[in-house]
């Protein structure tokens, strides 16, 4: 019994090869005309909005922080300076996730629950995101080695140098001197937006005495550098440069000498002493008990 044997359709078989090819021919042709006009929409519509990114990720804009002007006596002697010291702040903008990076720099130094929600007010105030936001100010060595170490897990955390309020007499002039401290969100609600802006990059604020009464001379303006950053933003070329003005330094007529021999005859006494020179009514002197020593509050009590 033969088999049937089945015969192949050769033409056939050609015309559905044919079919397919010309189909795959005119679907690849398709997308290179979707790519080729995305392409074309990217370069021609949207490059205005691309290359102006671009330039943003390439050139920031970094606030320098005026120095604070000096306090001096009638006779020179230095009563508020600034001393340098490092701190460790963060910008916002460059951070992907703010609780997951508060939790890494927790683990390395501490960090408390007051500090979080200090940063989270100031982060959600009116702050510009680009501005940097104090973390923890007065680092150890110990700290300092810690976070160095950790940085390249910790985008838009950056260690900064700064210079800190000092009052070398601890508590003699406390009362009529006063003391900074940090910047708070409150403040900068007060603020205008012109004073917001001219405390970029300032992390400290008169409260009381003289340092607050004379806050707008002793702060200064605040000065601008802009400057080219590559991918991992290492600084690469200052582009342009607007130095900052320092504060005015202020001679009180306040004697040190005078100061001192009023705080001894007081004593441990509750009170206050105040001596003035009975030629132009001029303050001489000002103590009063219990004095408290300003050094302790410009970087925050806890600290």
């Amino acid at each position: 019994m033969l088999s049937n044997i089945r015969l192949r359709d050769h033409h056939r078989e050609a015309q559905v090869f044919s079919s397919r090819l010309v189909a795959a021919v005119i679907l690849v042709a398709l997308l290179t005309l979707v790519l080729v006009g995305r392409m074309i929409w990217l370069q021609w519509a949207q490059y205005e909005r691309f290359a102006l990114l671009s330039e943003e990720n390439r050139l920031q804009t970094q606030a320098l922080p005026p120095p604070r002007g000096l306090l001096l006596d009638r006779n020179g002697n230095v009563l508020a300076d600034n001393q340098p010291d490092f701190s460790l702040t963060l910008i916002p903008e460059q951070v992907r996730d703010l609780d997951a990076t508060l939790e890494k720099i927790s683990a390395l130094i501490p960090f408390s629950d007051d500090d979080r929600q200090r940063l989270k007010d100031l982060i959600n105030s009116r702050r510009r995101p680009w501005d940097p936001v104090p973390l923890r100010g007065r680092l150890t060595d110990e700290e300092l080695a810690l976070i160095a170490a950790a940085l390249h897990e910790l985008p838009g955390v950056r260690i900064s140098a700064e210079a800190i309020r000092h009052y070398p007499y601890d508590e003699l002039f406390s009362h009529v001197i006063g003391y900074v401290n940090r910047i708070n969100a409150n403040d900068q609600a007060r603020m205008d937006e012109a004073t917001l802006a001219n405390y970029a990059g300032t992390h400290f604020y008169g409260r009381s005495g003289v340092e607050r009464y004379y806050e707008n001379e002793l702060h200064g303006t605040v000065g601008y550098r802009k400057v080219e950053t590559n991918a991992r933003g290492r600084v690469l070329n200052v582009v342009e440069e607007q130095p900052p003005v320092p504060g005015r330094d202020l001679q009180l007529y306040l004697d040190l000498d005078t100061q001192r021999a009023a705080w001894k005859a007081l004593g441990q006494r509750r009170g206050a002493v105040v001596a003035i020179d009975p030629r132009d009514g001029g303050v001489l002197a000002f103590v009063s008990r219990p004095g408290y020593d300003p050094n302790l509050f410009v970087t925050g009590i806890s600290h």
